[in-house]
């Protein structure tokens, strides 16, 4: 699987994990060239507390497009490590 954005790969992996139509990528796999640190955290129930990544590259931004699980719940153990995205990213074979 391939993540981009504006044309630009994000994220290239075979071992991607699918949870709630979502695909989680080895968060080694993430080109850190196009992310920073975001403020933002969501809360899921049964996950636990997500933060997020901003895309940056040239002029263009895409906030909290990237998120993780630092700590993901027991039920969620198989999304420790590993990245997902929205908002705009294609994420396609």
């Amino acid at each position: 699987m391939r993540a981009t954005w504006n044309g630009i790969t994000l994220a290239e992996s075979d071992d991607t994990v699918v949870v709630e139509g979502n695909h989680y990528f080895p968060a080694d796999s993430l080109d850190r060239r196009y992310v920073e640190e975001s403020g933002t955290t969501s809360v899921c129930p049964w996950k636990g507390t997500a933060n997020y990544y901003s895309l940056v590259a040239d002029d263009n931004r895409n906030p909290d497009a990237v998120w993780y699980y630092p700590a993901p719940k027991p039920e969620a153990a198989e999304i420790a490590n590993r990245v997902a995205f929205w908002k705009g990213v294609r994420v396609e074979p």
